[in-house]
């Protein structure tokens, strides 16, 4: 949509139209813009004549209902927003789905919100939460109505959201005003979806015993078996396979592989030479064969799961002993401590001296509101919410490993829950070192997180997906 709009045809203004046409934020009235003398009425691009002039110029009459709301709500502020929710969904129900069952935890302190600017106001809400990646099937139900149930969605899995949700016109982006400035775009220049948060899965191994893992290709080594959330059970990390034949990601593979001594190498140089033709048939890069080698070895070795809570509580027991895992990281903040159960019993493999190769795998939860929301306004309010304030952002940012996009918020976050220090009790001891937190910009730079990229994992689903298909995965199951 940013970019349909970069490139919109303005045309003349329609003195007598306006009314039909929302008004930017802040003028007050419906009076007839004028554009600077000289202007070409012709241009192509809109985005210089709204932003020196904060007038409303014609939209492309192409646009849903939804999107030309998403327009003129990109001009505003949270406050604004928030009068037009309030007009909007005052005495309403607002029904939103999501992934996080989170999204129920902040709709509550969203309606404070508004009642703290219009005390009149109330809205009932309903949240949903649909199990086994049905989300898709539930929205895509939705949009065949003329107006929708749902007003909105937080939503995961930015290879189904590209391929099923955006190509398809059944979710709109809105990036909101406060946050483009802290993240220093613009709406109109943002390209891809808006992130409420991008969360890491973190390589974890248990350490009561002599095993070492220093580098990322011991967890796909003879005999390792790493406990990992099935690639069928949640698709997200079949995503994460998929930017491993990345250019970027597959260097760091290969950069791994060197670190390896000869002996270790010679284990893994069969595999990786088997996946050469595979690499070049596949249209991946000079370092393809080294990222199939690593992917057919975890897929035929790690221990399938079905959630990544019990893959914590597995590690973190003193019995699992050299157990590895590739986990949500904030799984280890719920750990009870007891006798024969420790978060101390694990470690964070990026954090070691020495550690080669990938960390993690970082996602992001996403908003969209749906193009036939009907309550609009309100979504886009409460996407601003979210994603602007610390409060909005409360209801995930008691985490570690849970990093706002916004820079302004997540530092905000931090300074409360001060999770690079979340291993410390109140007395200033270090209990817990695995629960320290180093940050996104660690994570993302020194941690080696690997990112997923919507539209790159849209355009291998199809070729390395099918591939992924092929391989057999590891025969014994889930482990007890």
């Amino acid at each position: 949509m940013k970019k349909l709009l970069s490139m919109l045809l303005t045309g003349a203004i329609l003195a007598g139209t306006l009314a039909g046409c929302g008004t930017a934020a802040g003028t007050g009235n419906a009076e007839t813009p004028s554009l600077p003398e000289g202007t070409d009425t012709t241009v192509t691009d809109i985005s210089e004549v709204k932003e020196e002039e904060g007038k409303t110029v014609e939209v492309d009459a192409d646009l849903s209902e939804v999107q030309k709301i998403i327009l003129e709500a990109e001009t505003m502020t949270l406050d604004e927003l928030a009068a037009k929710a309030i007009e909007e969904s005052n005495g309403a129900t607002f029904y939103g789905v999501g992934n996080s069952s989170r999204g129920k935890t902040a709709l509550p302190l969203f309606i404070e919100y508004l009642q703290s600017i219009d005390s009149s106001y109330n809205m009932e809400y309903e949240w949903q939460q649909p199990k086994n990646n049905k989300i898709f099937e539930q929205l895509s139900a939705d949009s065949l109505k003329e107006e929708g149930t749902f007003a909105m969605t937080l939503i995961q899995d930015g290879n189904q959201i590209e391929s099923k949700m955006v190509q398809t016109g059944i979710l709109d982006t809105f990036i909101p005003l406060d946050w483009a400035t802290a993240n220093g775009t613009t709406a109109a220049e943002y390209e891809g979806f808006l992130p409420l948060q991008t969360l890491n899965k973190v390589f974890l191994y248990n350490s009561t015993g002599d095993a070492k893992f220093d580098n990322c290709w011991d967890f796909v080594a003879e005999g390792s078996h790493p406990l990992f959330m099935d690639i069928d059970s949640e698709i997200v990390g079949k995503n994460f396979l998929y930017m491993l034949t990345e250019d970027q990601y597959a260097g760091w593979l290969k950069e791994a592989y060197d670190a390896l001594d000869s002996e270790e190498q010679a284990y893994f140089q069969p595999t990786i030479e088997a996946m050469a033709t595979d690499a070049a048939d596949l249209g991946l890069g000079e370092n393809g064969k080294y990222a199939l080698a690593w992917i057919k070895l975890w897929v035929e070795n790690y221990n399938a799961q079905t959630d990544d809570g019990p893959i914590c509580n597995t590690l973190v027991s003193e019995s699992a002993t050299d157990q590895s895992g590739l986990l949500v990281y904030s799984k280890l903040r719920s750990v009870e401590e007891s006798a024969g159960v420790s978060v101390n019993n694990v470690k964070v493999v990026a954090y070691q001296d020495g550690y080669q190769g990938i960390g993690g795998y970082g996602y992001c939860h996403y908003l969209f509101v749906t193009d036939n929301s009907p309550l609009p306004w309100t979504a886009c309010a409460f996407i601003a919410y979210m994603t602007c304030t610390e409060d909005g952002f409360s209801a995930w940012g008691k985490d570690m490993g849970g990093y706002s996009a916004n820079p302004d918020v997540a530092e905000a976050t931090e300074a409360t829950y001060n999770h690079s220090k979340g291993g410390y009790n109140e007395a200033g001891e270090l209990e817990f070192e695995a629960k320290n937190d180093r940050g996104y910009d660690w994570w993302t730079s020194d941690g080696k997180l690997v990112l997923e990229d919507p539209e790159y994992c849209a355009s291998v689903s199809f070729t390395v997906g099918s591939w992924i298909e092929l391989l057999t995965k590891y025969a014994e199951g889930a482990a007890e």
